[in-house]
């Protein structure tokens, strides 16, 4: 036991004459190392909470501050209007402290005051200005002057170099719609999918509420977001996500894929070395608040507050509802193979391990030729069943003795890495290649990711890599974000040698990975093997296409002056129609990121302009410059909605948070069951790419990624998420239920792409026609 001895720090031996102590100087050496790196890293962070608490203003001004005021002093003007007189009066008279010293002492608390005084006012004029929403609404390449000015203004208040958490109080409060614009709104929304009868009936029962319940609930509300940062972030998380008693896997998680044409080295623990070494670099400056925050047009930042807990995060079941768990400075991960569970240190002599020392320990891992412990292989299922016999099952079998030690170890990991013993990713000469990789990425066999951590890396046997990640703490463009300086990281930064290692001398000191102990008993195996039985039906039942759609891009869609989201989701609704016959009530995800803790809203993609444009287009009758007319008029519907739901007049939120209310007051409302019952046929998302610019694809054309996606929302319904990439190139990923007779994702996905090129080819037509004369 090699290991044993390198992790003793001393020994003593009780002899006649004392006590024998034998210290190990190897030992005493990293523990130092760990002190000074641990002081290290609470002095940087210090030092960036000082620089994020005066922001926008810095530590500096404060010291011109002083010296202005001291020179107003000596120059004879008092620019306090005697304040300075009075803070040396109340000061008591001491033989030690002189009347020059009282004045400067005087002088140096007025300036403090004046200082933060400045800083309060530049950050609730900084709150103000980003309260100004109008920009948004504004057409593309039409600037007004109001708009312009107001750009001016927050560049100038929002400081040269601001860390991640600068904005944060800065940003305002999410708004409380009124009763009255949101009931409009959503009867708007649903008049395409309800014959007269149905709608007038819906009207009525709108209108009862509007009058009856709905100005009670909505007090409360605008109550409640006065005192809570965000109304809707608290309920959205706890109600959506953790009372949900369900499976998880599928049903919530979400994954993203890696680089779609490029496999950077074929060495599956050279590969998982390097990424989780970037991925501990991100951790680092996340910890320290040193990433630049996310900013629309370069200006206007986002809420950083989901990137919180992006590590060291395990959502934790219970018997009513799970709750979040997250530990700050993790130094180790958990690693799966093959049934058996490794515990790997990050750290060796108070720095992250190298990537190449990274490489030997997963290798030592997957030369491991143990076999599984009675009950271990399929353990990880109980994350992926129903949650209350997980709850169950933790609350008996793993709150003492060796189970609870090895949990514990999976829970408090910086995240969870699976090294997959399949082979995935995308391969053009192998059919359904890329609808495998996201099925394997999404539930894989259902006992081989931890679905409760805040995310899994899936690590290949061909070097491909994925994520699935937990929803409950943040949407996926947070983990995007993430991930793409992951991939960026590993392929530009880190590299790898000729032979496809990692870079970097081996340390062949490093004691090898710890193998946990499990002492499942068979009742508890049999609970496993039921929690096994319900994620396989439900993992068995996942109809996964990918399509990659490389006709045209975003560069031809913006030669047409259209929004590219708004043409993909008129595309949709064309298919959609295609698909069923019939319109179906549509979820498109967009952010609230603009307001402070903001997540998600959601644009209800089918409108009555939508309609109208997809019943011409399916009409022969019906001329191509009406067709594109109505297309115009639905896409420009589309992005006047997205715009209002990402400045916080949406619809589903508000309703949401009405409902939830009603429940704490006992009021029972028709209208509101009803509308939380709509089933969504037709869930989308578009996963933004957020740190990959042009010039990087135009520089590096096959270095782009494929985005992510989720499982179907309606047992009878698709799930669809796309990515735009460069130019000339949209990934969709589509998803369904095998045991629904009425979907048939690869079915869809032809006709999302023969909806796509009818479309162009009404931009075709009329070319055409303005060309000729």
């Amino acid at each position: 036991m090699a290991e044993a001895h390198q992790a003793v720090g001393f020994q003593f031996t009780v002899t006649p004459d004392g006590i024998d102590l034998h210290l190990s100087r190897e030992v005493l050496k990293h523990i130092y190392l760990s002190g000074v790196t641990s002081w290290r890293k609470r002095a940087i962070r210090f030092k960036n909470g000082i620089l994020t608490g005066v922001y926008p203003a810095s530590p500096s001004s404060l010291l011109i501050v002083v010296i202005a005021i001291m020179s107003t002093i000596y120059a004879r003007i008092d620019p306090s209007l005697g304040m300075i007189d009075t803070i040396k009066r109340t000061m008591s008279v001491s033989g030690y402290m002189t009347v020059q010293t009282q004045t400067v002492l005087s002088a140096i608390l007025f300036s403090t005051g004046l200082w933060l005084s400045l800083i309060l006012m530049l950050r609730y004029t900084l709150k103000a200005l980003l309260s100004y929403h109008a920009w948004i609404f504004e057409s593309h390449g039409k600037i007004s002057f109001c708009t312009k000015l107001w750009l001016s203004l927050v560049k100038m208040l929002s400081g040269r170099r601001p860390l991640l958490y600068s904005f944060q109080t800065s940003l305002p409060r999410l708004p409380v719609p009124s009763v009255d614009d949101t009931i409009t709104r959503y009867l708007e929304s649903v008049r395409p999918l309800l014959d007269d009868e149905q709608y007038n009936q819906m009207e009525v029962v709108a209108n009862d509420f509007k009058k009856d319940q709905a100005p009670k609930l909505q007090k409360y509300l605008i109550l409640k977001s006065w005192w809570a940062t965000n109304y809707v972030s608290d309920w959205w998380e706890e109600y959506i996500y953790l009372r949900g008693r369900s499976p998880i896997m599928v049903n919530s998680n979400f994954y993203a894929m890696d680089l779609l044409y490029v496999t950077p080295t074929h060495r599956q623990a050279a590969r998982a070395g390097n990424v989780v070494h970037a991925m501990l670099q991100y951790r680092r400056k996340l910890e320290r608040g040193e990433h630049a925050p996310l900013r629309a047009l370069g200006v206007v930042p986002m809420c950083s507050s989901q990137m919180e807990r992006m590590f060291n995060t395990t959502r934790i079941p219970g018997i009513e509802t799970d709750f979040v768990q997250h530990l700050s400075d993790r130094k180790h991960l958990v690693v799966y193979h093959k049934g058996r569970f490794f515990k790997v240190w990050l750290y060796y002599g108070g720095r992250h391990l190298w990537p190449s020392e990274l490489e030997t320990q997963f290798q030592r891992i997957l030369d491991d030729t143990t076999e599984p412990q009675p009950g271990e292989l399929k353990l990880a299922a109980l994350t992926a069943g129903n949650r209350v016999p997980w709850a169950r099952a933790r609350l008996k079998y793993f709150s003492q003795g060796v189970n609870k030690a090895s949990l514990e170890a999976i829970e408090t990991s910086a995240f969870f890495l699976s090294l997959d013993d399949e082979v995935h990713g995308y391969d053009p000469d192998k059919l359904r290649s890329l609808d495998l990789y996201a099925k394997s990425l999404l539930h894989g066999k259902c006992y081989d990711r931890w679905f409760d951590k805040s995310f899994t890396l899936i690590a290949y046997k061909n070097g491909k890599l994925g994520v699935n990640a937990e929803h409950s703490w943040a949407d996926a463009p947070i983990i995007g974000h993430m991930w793409e300086y992951v991939l960026a990281t590993d392929c530009f930064h880190l590299g790898y040698t000729e032979e496809g290692h990692c870079k970097g001398d081996i340390n062949k000191g490093l004691p090898p990975p710890t193998k946990l102990q499990w002492d499942i008993p068979l009742e508890c195996q049999e609970v496993i093997e039921e929690s096994y039985m319900v994620a396989k039906v439900i993992a068995d039942d996942v109809d996964f296409h990918g399509c990659l759609f490389d006709e045209f891009g975003k560069g031809l869609i913006k030669k047409s002056r259209t929004s590219p989201d708004a043409f993909i989701q008129l595309a949709l609704q064309l298919a959609q129609f295609r698909d069923k016959g019939e319109f179906c009530l549509t979820y498109e995800a967009s952010m609230t990121r603009m307001f402070r803790e903001g997540r998600t809203e959601t644009v209800r993609s089918c409108t009555s302009e939508s309609t109208a444009f997809v019943r011409a287009m399916e009409d022969k009758n019906t001329m191509s410059a009406q067709r594109l007319d109505l297309f115009r008029k639905a896409a420009d519907k589309h992005q006047n909605m997205y715009r209002l739901a990402m400045t916080g007049s949406g619809i589903d939120r508000h309703l949401f948070c009405l409902y939830i209310m009603s429940k704490y007051l006992s009021i029972n409302s028709p209208f509101l069951k009803q509308v939380l019952s709509e089933p969504w046929r037709l869930s989308t998302s578009q996963t933004p790419q957020q740190q990959l610019n042009m010039v990087d694809i135009k520089k590096f054309p096959r270095y782009v990624g494929a985005g992510g996606g989720f499982g179907p929302v309606a047992d009878d319904g698709y799930g669809v998420s796309y990515i735009i990439i460069g130019e000339n190139l949209i990934t969709f990923h589509i998803s369904s239920k095998f045991s629904s007779p009425e979907t048939d994702s690869y079915r869809f996905g032809q006709n999302i792409r023969q909806a796509m090129l009818d479309i162009r080819a009404l931009f075709d037509q009329k070319d055409k026609k303005e060309k000729e004369m």
